[in-house]
C-alpha cells in the first residue's frame, strides 16, 4: 500500500514536471525580463503586481454571456497581494450588483519560480517585508512572515487546484480560492502543499479525492488554457478586469481600484442597473460571507474602519464572531 506521504510526493512531482516542461516551451522568451521586473514586487500606489515580460495591449472578443447582461473577466493569482486588496469592492460589488453580473476567475501565473533577482526581490524572505507594507497601504491583514517561516516556491499549484476545484462546482472552488487566500495572507500556510490545500478543499464542500484526481488529470491543461488566455488579452498585471456586456462593448479596470470605479463600469454597460440594498447589520453580511476583514466589514456596512472594528471586537467578546488576529490585523469569522 502506497504511503499518504508517498502520494504526496508523486503528486508534487506530477505537477513540477510538467510546469517545467511548459516553463521551457512559452517562458524561454521572458527570461531578460524578469530580470529587470519582478512580479511579486506589487505597486500599492497602482495597485497592481505586474507580470515580466508582458508590455503589450490587446483587444478582444468574449464569450457570449449567457445568463446575465454583464460579465466580469478576472485575472488575478492566489498570492496577489493587490487583488486580496480589492476583496472588500468584489464583494460589495457582488452583493448590490449580483443580479446583474457573472465573474470568471482566470488564473495568470504570478510566480513560476524564483529564476530571477530584480526590484531588490532576490529570495522569498525579500517578500516579507514588502507585504508587511502592503498590508498597511490596503488595510487589509496580511502577514509576510510566511515568507521567512514556509517560503511558497511558485504560486502555480495552488492556481493549478482552483483550475481542478472549477470543475466540481464554480461557486465552491471561489470559496476554495478564498480560502487559500486566507490560508497565505493570515495563516502563513505555504499553499502548494497538498496537506493545506486539501484542508482548504474540505473546508468548502469540495471532494477531495475528486480535486487530487483532477488536478492530476486535467487541472495543470486548464492552467495552461488560463495563461494563454492570459497573453492574448495582453494582460501586463494583477488584478486585470475585463467588464463586458452582449454587445461587445467593454470597460478595463486594472490595479486596485475604489469600489466607485467598479460600480461605474457596470453602469457605464448597463444604465438600467439599479442597486440592490442591502442591509448593514453584522448578521446579514455575515450570513453572506463567513468570514470577513475589518476593512471589508467596513466597506460593506458603509461604517468607518475605527467604528468597524469596536463593532467587531464586541461581538467577539459575546461570543457572536470568532477572531483570527494577525499581527497586521484580524479576520472575523462567524460561528453560525
Amino acid at each position: 500500500m502506497i504511503s499518504s506521504s508517498m502520494r504526496t510526493y508523486k503528486m508534487k512531482t506530477l505537477w513540477w514536471a510538467t510546469c517545467f516542461i511548459f516553463f521551457l516551451s512559452t517562458c524561454q522568451a521572458q527570461n531578460q525580463q524578469m530580470k529587470t521586473n519582478n512580479p511579486l514586487l506589487c505597486d500599492p500606489e497602482n495597485g497592481i503586481c505586474e507580470m515580466p515580460g508582458t508590455n503589450i495591449e490587446a483587444t478582444f472578443t468574449t464569450s457570449a454571456i449567457k445568463d446575465k447582461p454583464v460579465k466580469l473577466i478576472y485575472f488575478t493569482d492566489p498570492i496577489c497581494s493587490s487583488c486580496w486588496g480589492i476583496e472588500p469592492q468584489l464583494r460589495k460589488l457582488k452583493m448590490e450588483y449580483g443580479q446583474y453580473i457573472d465573474i470568471e476567475y482566470r488564473m495568470g501565473g504570478l510566480l513560476p519560480d524564483w529564476s530571477y533577482n530584480s526590484g531588490g526581490i532576490s529570495k522569498p524572505s525579500d517578500v516579507a517585508h514588502h507585504w508587511d507594507e502592503v498590508s498597511r497601504y490596503y488595510q487589509m491583514p496580511i502577514d509576510g512572515d510566511v515568507w521567512l517561516e514556509d517560503p511558497l516556491s511558485s504560486s502555480y499549484p495552488p492556481s493549478i487546484a482552483f483550475k481542478a476545484a472549477q470543475l466540481q462546482d464554480e461557486q465552491k472552488a471561489q470559496l476554495f480560492l478564498r480560502r487559500i487566500k486566507e490560508m497565505v495572507f493570515l495563516e502563513k500556510k505555504n499553499i502548494t502543499k497538498w496537506e493545506h490545500l486539501s484542508q482548504a478543499a474540505s473546508a468548502t464542500g469540495l471532494d477531495t479525492t475528486r480535486l487530487k484526481t483532477d488536478i492530476e488529470a486535467v487541472g495543470v491543461q486548464r492552467f495552461q488554457e488560463d495563461l494563454a488566455i492570459s497573453r492574448q488579452y495582453g494582460v501586463r498585471g494583477f488584478p486585470t478586469i475585463f467588464v463586458t456586456d452582449n454587445k461587445g462593448h467593454q470597460e478595463k479596470i486594472y490595479g486596485s481600484k475604489s469600489y466607485a470605479v467598479f460600480e461605474d463600469c457596470i453602469r457605464k454597460l448597463l444604465p438600467t442597473a439599479e442597486k440592490k440594498a442591502v442591509s448593514p447589520d453584522w448578521e446579514t453580511l455575515f450570513s453572506t460571507f463567513r468570514t470577513l476583514t475589518s476593512r471589508e466589514f467596513a466597506e460593506l456596512s458603509g461604517q468607518g474602519i475605527p467604528e468597524s472594528e469596536m463593532l467587531l471586537e464586541d461581538l467577539h467578546r459575546k461570543q457572536q464572531l470568532e477572531k483570527l488576529p494577525t499581527k497586521n490585523g484580524a479576520l472575523w469569522i462567524s460561528k453560525y
